[in-house]
């Protein structure tokens, strides 16, 4: 198995129920208890496990399963509470270990997994036997034992048992996932098994993976084949059913029918007592109490002396205490049955947080915290508000998650503010356990949210980050703050790709990709919030601007094209239209300039004729205070909120008189309309809510096929590589050649000599082509030949030839090993494109112009791997070289076709080799005719393979 966390330390997962198992390799000291798991199953659930009911199977299972390691075998099993509750195991080997069976509630398969697309015996049944397929992407498993079969020769078996009252909870669906991504990284990519036809549970079991399965019947038998591959959906399965398991872990935590706050005190000033406050006055529906043994009430809440003491075990506990005392408070919860801890305590050091995070992990406790300022729902079945926040949050449509309690205390006061109010809050502190991508999937599924804001600091898993971001935004809008940017203040301007790739580039890949409005602070977050909860989303960047004074308009109009907002003509009948309801001296271009004369009528029959405009996807309304609108009466604000709810397209007002950054004027529909102190904070809004239309716009992208690649010969170059280099490193031209070639990626031609008179010969070869000749010196680690002054061009001739090796030879002695020899490349647009193994994003794809020019212009984009057709066509079109690409001032376009494959085939590779830190393909030369590689590096470093999509908790 490659999954190196889950070799070294157990992974923890969630069930069905939201309970917690835990998974990790069987070891030979666990031999009694999977005995024991055996002897307690029922005689019929043996029967359909191993075909017959005998004990005596269960004992030779134990066996087989704690035997010592051998190649080609794997077992699983799942514990909670200290009792083994599942097992699955395959085996790749050819000796036939008897005819067993997989069940989900005692039934049974024989099951085998090839290496390729099959299995001898599956070839060599009966040829009339009825097959059939089925691929069901459903949340549920209804497994509950196991499946084995009958090895054949080249294939291997695959067992699943589930422990006898733990149906029905996931548990072998579960362990089948893991051992699915165990198997894949072994190379096997078919499942088989044999189940009885009265098997129906683990035949639901199989069908439900979102696994490619078919189906053949033989007599009482059925002959199950599944097919490995991780496609999207099989993704989509295992994110159902990691949904479903999730919001359930999440009941406890933010709706508890029963609350306890442990070190709620008498000081005033204690946290504790803050919380037990918010508690109290905030209207909590459910049970509370407090833990203080030194005390009968506080605040007139019952008080008792520990958690074991309590009447009622509560669902969630928030732990107020010292950080010395955290862990025993957490092991107490644990052992008295509670779900969920909130620790608002900060300061643990690093032994006290592994025994609050064991203690969590064994007793199956979802845990938010510590450090953090609480969480708070706002249902007003439930009104929780279990935070120390100066007051308590307004009710509303925003969910909000954030790392910093700071940050978390101004969102809430600003969504409260404006109006928009707050779904549910979660301060995750240092985020031990519950995480953004758990509240992105609770705002899914409550049914209240509306608009979802995040502030993350770190990402545990961003690549199921991002799937879990994609999905929920289509449905409702998600903003973040961009912190952390201060690789943005450097310049991304290196000629090797880990050298551009800045961590502010990568995080800003992420959010692109998963549609995420990312803001460059809590104040643009807010203004955004205020726009996209209160109008409808803009068609198009078409904005037209109206003002009652000439200067509000031209600093209004300048804020939107600098955010990249358009500022379209208005046509002579809309012109004419216009002059019509504006009084004398009004101007109809855009800006329209109604004059400070305009009256509160007159403005409304303005802007209504201007949502209607077909050429206008928004409009903006920039006010100044004047005493003409005084002396009449006329209020011009009111003429944007009469009959908002007319209005199809957005409008906002701009108010350079107003006392904050942003508000929500209440409209007469019960509707509002957003109003902004400075022109850049509603252009702003307005691009990030126009962006937001793009996305939704665009399909969700697929990552296509590949002809001409072989992955496997890839491992291998790999694997070698590593064998004599055990440490990594840059590959040598001739192995980087290889790997490249193994993708289809197109090269140069290219010949390598480490002496002179072998330099003659190579140059002989390649002037076949035109004539001259580049020589590139070679040396382990040189990235930068040009600056090196290690490459001679547009050579021509044997003299030219010896003196050039000659000269590269004296300069580099002691360092060079050998040159590269190339045909001199016809002209073109000289292009970057790489590959970075991010440690905690995964591979990120870079592109952009190259050659020397990478230095100067850091002209880059960027995307995670694995790319899409939507995320490669987004590479393409990002940078500012673009039009160079495309087709500018007349010139032909380059071969966007190969280009795009360059890419495709650059992400399949690296998505593929986790061992690939850093390729460098620069430059790569594209012209009309193709796409062509001139120079590349690739630096391997020993790493093993994680499935970033397998279901486990941080």
């Amino acid at each position: 198995m490659t999954d190196d966390l889950l070799e070294r330390h157990p992974v923890h997962a969630l069930l069905t129920d939201g309970t917690t198992a835990c998974i990790r390799p069987v070891l030979p000291g666990d031999h009694d208890r999977l005995r024991d798991f055996y002897e307690r199953m029922a005689l019929e659930n043996l029967r359909l496990r191993f075909f017959s009911a005998s004990r005596r199977s269960g004992a030779q299972a134990a066996d087989r399963a704690c035997a010592p390691a051998r190649p080609g075998y794997h077992a699983l099993l799942a514990e909670a509470g200290g009792r083994v509750i599942g097992l699955a195991e395959y085996d790749t080997g050819s000796q036939n270990t008897g005819a067993q069976g997989t069940s989900a509630q005692g039934t049974g398969t024989r099951a085998t997994a090839a290496q390729g697309t099959g299995t001898r015996a599956a070839a060599a049944k009966d040829t009339a036997a009825k097959d059939t397929e089925t691929r069901n992407t459903g949340p549920q498993d209804t497994v509950a034992e196991s499946a084995s079969g009958g090895a054949e020769e080249g294939a291997a078996e695959i067992s699943i048992a589930v422990a006898d009252g733990l149906h029905h909870r996931g548990v072998g669906t579960l362990l089948v996932e893991h051992l699915v991504s165990a198997a894949r990284s072994e190379g096997i990519t078919t499942f088989t098994a044999d189940a009885l036809g009265e098997n129906h549970e683990v035949l639901r079991l199989f069908a439900d993976l979102g696994l490619r399965t078919t189906r053949r019947f033989e007599g009482p038998e059925v002959r199950c084949t599944i097919h490995l591959d991780q496609d999207s959906a099989y993704l989509s399965a295992v994110e159902s059913r990691g949904r479903a398991a999730d919001v359930a872990s999440l009941l406890p935590l933010l709706r508890p029918s029963t609350v306890a706050v442990v070190g709620a005190g008498r000081t005033p000033g204690s946290v504790g007592r803050a919380v037990l406050h918010h508690l109290r006055t905030g209207g909590f529906t459910g049970r509370l109490f407090a833990v203080n043994p030194h005390v009968e009430s506080v605040l007139g809440v019952p008080s008792h002396p520990s958690v074991a003491a309590l009447p009622k075990t509560p669902d969630l506990v928030v732990v107020a205490v010292p950080a010395a005392a955290v862990p025993a408070v957490a092991e107490e919860c644990g052992k008295a049955g509670v779900r969920a801890l909130v620790v608002v305590t900060a300061g643990l050091d690093h032994a006290q947080a592994e025994a609050l995070l064991a203690a969590c992990r064994t007793h199956g406790m979802r845990l938010v915290g510590p450090n953090c300022l609480g969480v708070s729902n706002t249902a007003l079945d439930l009104s929780l508000d279990a935070t120390f926040a100066a007051g308590h949050p307004r009710p509303g449509t925003a969910g909000i998650a954030v790392q910093s309690g700071g940050v978390g205390i101004a969102l809430l006061d600003g969504l409260s503010r404006l109006g928009i109010g707050v779904s549910s809050f979660a301060s995750l502190g240092d985020k031990f356990d519950v995480s953004g991508n758990d509240m992105l999937q609770w705002w899914e599924s409550d049914g209240r949210t509306e608009l979802a804001l995040l502030h993350l600091e770190s990402f545990g898993n961003p690549r199921a980050f991002s799937r879990t971001a994609r999905r929920v935004t289509r449905r409702i809008p998600v903003l973040t703050v961009d912190a952390g940017r201060t690789d943005a203040g450097r310049r991304a301007a290196a000629s090797h790709t880990a050298a551009a790739a800045t961590r502010t580039m990568t995080r800003q890949a992420l959010f692109t990709q998963a549609g995420i409005t990312a803001t460059r602070s809590v104040g643009e977050l807010l203004e955004t919030a205020a726009l996209l909860h209160s109008q409808p989303l803009p068609e198009g960047p078409r904005v037209a601007v109206v003002t009652n004074a000439g200067g509000a308009g031209v600093l209004t109009a300048d804020a939107c094209a600098e955010a990249g907002l358009v500022l379209p003509p208005l046509t002579p009948a809309m012109v004419d239209d216009l002059l019509a309801v504006l009084p004398e001296g009004a101007t109809a271009g855009n800006p329209v300039d109604a004059t400070a004369a305009v009256s509160e009528e007159q403005l409304t029959a303005c802007v209504d004729r201007l949502v209607r405009c077909p050429g206008i996807d928004t409009v903006v309304v920039a006010l100044v205070p004047t005493a003409i609108a005084a002396a009449t009466g006329d209020d011009l604000v009111r003429a944007l909120t009469t009959a908002p709810g007319r209005r199809a397209r957005p409008v906002v007002a701009v108010r350079l008189d107003q006392d904050r950054s942003v508000r929500l004027l209440p409209a007469a529909d019960d509707t509002t309309v957003p109003s902004y102190a400075e022109p850049q904070s509603a252009a702003r809004a307005l691009a990030h809510a126009t962006r937001r239309t793009a996305w939704l716009a665009q399909p969700a992208g697929t990552v296509p096929g590949l002809e001409g690649i072989e992955p496997e010969r890839a491992r291998t170059v790999v694997e070698e590589y590593l064998a004599f280099h055990p440490d990594g490193g840059w590959l040598d031209p001739r192995t980087c050649a290889a790997l490249l070639t193994c993708y289809g990626i197109p090269q140069i031609p290219w010949a390598w000599a480490d002496h002179e008179d072998d330099a003659v010969l190579a140059a002989d070869r390649l002037r076949g082509f035109d004539g001259r000749v580049v020589m590139k010196a070679h040396w382990p680690g040189l990235l930068h030949k040009t600056q090196q002054h290690a490459v001679h061009l547009d050579l021509r001739g044997d003299a030219q030839i010896r003196a050039a090796y000659r000269d590269l030879e004296t300069r580099f002695a002691g360092l060079m090993t050998g040159v590269v020899l190339q045909p001199l490349a016809d002209r073109g647009t000289e292009l970057l494109a790489g590959v970075v193994q991010d440690e905690v994003f995964g591979p990120l794809v870079l592109f952009g112009l190259g050659g020397t020019a990478t230095d100067v212009l850091a002209d880059h984009a960027a995307r995670l791997a694995p790319l899409t057709d939507r995320d490669v066509h987004d590479l393409i079109t990002s940078p500012r070289c673009a039009p160079l690409l495309l087709g500018a001032d007349g010139h032909r376009a380059v071969d966007l076709e190969r280009l795009e494959q360059l890419l495709h085939r650059l992400s399949r590779m690296a998505a593929d080799l986790p061992q690939l830190a850093e390729a460098d393909l620069n430059p790569v030369l594209a012209t009309p005719g193709g796409i062509t590689v001139l120079d590349a590096r690739v630096r391997l470093l020993p790493r093993r393979p994680k499935d970033p999509y397998l279901r486990r908790l941080r």
